[in-house]
Parts: structure tokens; C-alpha cells; sequence
């Protein structure tokens, strides 16, 4: 697979974590395919979460915005991409998802779904224009020639997601990520790489986590993407 190119949206604040260790392992493993590989490290990038008024560079000029009045954040940032007048640091990101072959998202599950920062990336990069427009969207979205993988660290063990366990199954939380925000913009998604509670895990079984990504990694490019169908997350 040499010359595929791979980015890596990385949303921890300690490279020593265990999601340190499996973006390493992901940069290793891929580099030795001769895949081309980049780094989103959000939190060393101080990445701005937030989705504003600023990210419309041109938003301080009379008449520059759609309405100024009442300004709605979709509207404004849908024109300014058209005009090519969004924020640089969130151009530099569209610019790295749009040469990606696969995108990768490495994150510690926080309250069901991803960090603050990782959704403000979500909110402010996969823009409309960008990632999807009316009426492309889901198999006719604008990433749809790109694949895409959450690999995702939990608190919890396996057994509290399960249809008995407390958390229910956990594929009921990949429904608004993996389709609403993914496969809307178009991507082919591949199963997500789960570690379960890596705290309370020994360090054995926590070294036994980064294998399993390795060895998962070594084979990537033959794998299938999922069946982004509700079936798939609520009807087994």
C-alpha cells in the first residue's frame, strides 16, 4: 500500500496514555507499508473548538457576511468556504482530510461520544461544500472515496457494553459518529478498534491492546467497510 496517505486526528492530552501509544504504533505500522502519514495532534495544535464568527475571515468587513443580523454559523461558513474565505487553520485541516485515503480517529470515549475538541474539529471542518452538500450526503457525500476508522479508548469494561450490560451495546454510540457524522459526509467506515478500560487493565493486557491495533493495521487495506444501515447498530 505504498503512497497511501493516512491521517491520523489524534485527540489526547498525554502522549505517554494508551492512545498515545496506539497513534505511535498506527504512525509505525503504516509507515512501514509506505503509507504517507500525518498527524493531527489537536491538543499540541491548541486546536479552536469552537465554532464562531471568527472562522469567517472576512466576517469584519461591512457586507461580508450572508446576514450580518443574525448570524447563523452553518449559513456563513457553508458561503465562506465557497468563497474561500474560512480560517486558516481550518483550511489546513480540509486540506489533509481531502488527500487522505483513510482517516483515523484516536480519542478517549468521554460522556458517550468524543472529546470537546474532536467535535469542535468535526463542526468546523466537515463544513457543507466541503464534506456534503444538499442533496449529496450519506452515499453521495463529497468524502465518499475515503474510508474512515474510530479507534476509541474506554472507562469501561466490554461487559457494561453489552445489550444486558448497564452502558447498553456499544454500537448504540457509534450511531451518531459513525453515521451521522461520517458516513453524512460520504465515508466508507471500517469497525471501529475498541480498548476497554485500559486504567483498569494490567500493564500485560494493556501492551496486548497495541499488538491487537498493529497486527489489525498490518491488514487494513483489505478490509471491508461496514454497512451503514441501522441494522447494523440496532437489529442484532
Amino acid at each position: 500500500m505504498a503512497g497511501k496517505k493516512v491521517l491520523i486526528v489524534y485527540a489526547h492530552q498525554e502522549l505517554r496514555s494508551l492512545n498515545g501509544s496506539l497513534k505511535k504504533v498506527a504512525e509505525d505500522e503504516l509507515g512501514k507499508q509506505g503509507c504517507i502519514v500525518t498527524v493531527s495532534d489537536l491538543y499540541a495544535m491548541d486546536f479552536e473548538p469552537r465554532a464562531t464568527r471568527n472562522d469567517i475571515t472576512a466576517s469584519s468587513s461591512p457586507g461580508a457576511l450572508s446576514n450580518p443580523k443574525l448570524f447563523n454559523y452553518g449559513v456563513e461558513a457553508y458561503e465562506a468556504y465557497k468563497k474561500r474565505s474560512l480560517t486558516s487553520d481550518i483550511v489546513d485541516e480540509q486540506k489533509k482530510v481531502q488527500e487522505a485515503d483513510l482517516v483515523i480517529f484516536q480519542f478517549p470515549l468521554y460522556w458517550f461520544s468524543v472529546p470537546a475538541i474532536l467535535k469542535g474539529w468535526m463542526d468546523r471542518v466537515l463544513c457543507q461544500g466541503f464534506a456534503f452538500d444538499f442533496p449529496e450526503f450519506y452515499d453521495s457525500g463529497f468524502l465518499k472515496d475515503k474510508l474512515a476508522l474510530l479507534s476509541i479508548t474506554t472507562g469501561s469494561t466490554a461487559e457494561m457494553y453489552t445489550k444486558t450490560g448497564v452502558s447498553g451495546d456499544f454500537r448504540y454510540l457509534l450511531w451518531p459518529l459513525q453515521h451521522g457524522t461520517l458516513h453524512f459526509c460520504g465515508f466508507k467506515v471500517l469497525d471501529p478498534q475498541i480498548s476497554f478500560a485500559p486504567e483498569f487493565a494490567s500493564e500485560e493486557e494493556r501492551k496486548g491492546m497495541v499488538v491487537s491495533w498493529a497486527q489489525r493495521l498490518k491488514n487494513i487495506w483489505k478490509e471491508e467497510p461496514i454497512p451503514c444501515t441501522p441494522p447494523w447498530y440496532f437489529g442484532q
